[in-house]
C-alpha cells in the first residue's frame, strides 16, 4: 500500500477546475470510477492544501476507488474571494456539490480533516441526499452551541486564543505572513503572543520532509493564509445560517479519527458524536499522534479508511 509520496508524483496527478458560485477549485483527480461506487472527497484543514491528502489520494485509488481532493476555496490554486463573507459553512457546503456535479456524480463518501471536517459534518446536514457517508478526523462534529460561538470562546479561553485572535482582519494574516516556515513547523498554538517572539529555527516534524515542507511554503508565500482566515471569521455568522439544523442529526454511516495528542481534544471533546451520529462505523484513536493526522500516521489512518470504505462505498 503506498503512504509515502514524492512531491513530483502528486505535480503529476490529474486536476480539474470546477466552478462554483462565481469561482473556481482545483481538484485533484485520481483513480478510476466504478458502477455502484461513490467517488471520495477529501477536504482539507487550516493551515493545509490538498497536498495534505498525498498519502491518501493514492492508497485509495490504488484500493479501487476515484479520490476528488480540492484545494478548498481560499487555498492553493483555488479562487481566494476577498470577501469575508464569501466563506460561510453553506457556502463551502456549496463547492462540495459543485465538486460532485462536475464529475457527474449523484454522491460521495466526504472525508475532512480539520477545517474540512467541520465542512463535511455540516456537508451532511445540509446536503444529506448528496452524501452516501461521512468521516471527520481531529475535529468532532458537535450539537449546535446554544449562543453564537466566539463570545463563549473568548469568556472561557481569552482574548489571546487563536480562534479570537484570529477575527481582526489583517492582524494574523500579517503575523502568520512574516515567516511562512516558521508558520508551518512550530509546535506552537498561534496566538498574538506567538507571533511577538523571535522567528524560531525549527525543523520540521519527523513527518514532513525538507522537500514537503518547500511545497507548503512555496504556496502559502505566493496565496498568504486570509482565506483560511476567513473560515474563522465566519464563526458567529455560520451559527446564525445553520439555525435551521438544530435538532438535527447525522444518519449517514460515520467515522471519526484522531489522535491520543491531538490539542483540539482540549476545547472541542468528542463527547457529543453519541448525539449527533445515528450509525457510528469507528471512532478511531491513534496512541501518540498529533493533530496532522493524515500525514503523521498515514498508514493507520489508511486502514481506517479503507475499512471503513469497504463497508459503506
Amino acid at each position: 500500500m503506498t503512504t509515502h509520496v514524492p512531491v513530483g508524483e502528486w505535480e503529476r496527478v490529474a486536476t480539474r477546475r470546477v466552478a462554483s458560485g462565481g469561482i473556481t477549485l482545483r481538484v485533484f483527480d485520481h483513480g478510476e470510477a466504478r458502477p455502484g461506487r461513490p467517488p471520495v472527497v477529501l477536504c482539507h484543514g487550516f493551515p493545509e492544501l490538498a497536498f495534505s491528502w498525498r498519502h491518501q489520494l493514492f492508497a485509495l485509488a490504488e484500493a479501487g476507488h476515484r479520490v476528488l481532493v480540492p484545494d478548498m476555496r481560499g487555498y492553493g490554486g483555488s479562487s481566494r474571494p476577498a470577501d469575508v463573507d464569501a466563506y460561510d459553512i453553506l457556502t463551502l457546503c456549496s463547492d462540495l456539490t459543485a465538486i460532485l456535479d462536475d464529475a457527474g456524480a449523484d454522491d460521495a463518501v466526504f472525508v475532512g480533516h480539520d477545517w474540512g471536517a467541520n465542512v463535511v459534518w455540516n456537508m451532511a446536514l445540509v446536503h444529506p441526499e448528496r452524501v452516501r457517508a461521512v468521516a471527520g478526523m481531529s475535529v468532532p462534529v458537535t450539537p449546535r452551541a446554544p449562543a453564537p460561538p466566539l463570545p463563549i470562546l473568548r469568556s472561557r479561553l481569552g482574548d489571546d486564543f487563536y480562534m479570537v485572535w484570529f477575527q481582526e482582519p489583517g492582524v494574523a494574516d500579517r503575523a502568520l505572513s512574516r515567516n511562512v516556515r516558521r508558520t508551518l513547523v512550530t509546535r506552537e498554538i498561534y496566538s498574538a503572543a506567538w507571533a511577538a517572539r523571535p522567528d524560531e529555527q525549527l525543523p520540521p516534524p519527523s513527518w514532513l520532509g525538507e522537500e514537503e515542507l518547500a511545497y507548503y511554503v512555496a504556496t502559502f508565500e505566493e496565496t498568504g493564509f486570509t482565506g483560511g482566515l476567513n473560515y474563522y471569521r465566519n464563526l458567529d455568522r455560520n451559527w446564525a445560517l445553520t439555525e435551521h439544523l438544530d435538532g438535527r442529526v447525522i444518519e449517514q454511516p460515520s467515522l471519526f479519527v484522531t489522535g491520543s495528542k491531538d490539542p483540539v481534544a482540549r476545547f472541542m471533546p468528542a463527547d457529543g458524536l453519541d448525539r449527533m451520529l445515528t450509525d457510528p462505523r469507528g471512532h478511531v484513536v491513534l496512541d501518540g499522534a498529533g493533530h496532522w493526522i493524515q500525514q503523521e500516521r498515514p498508514a493507520e489512518v489508511n486502514a481506517a479508511l479503507l475499512e471503513f470504505l469497504a463497508v459503506v462505498g
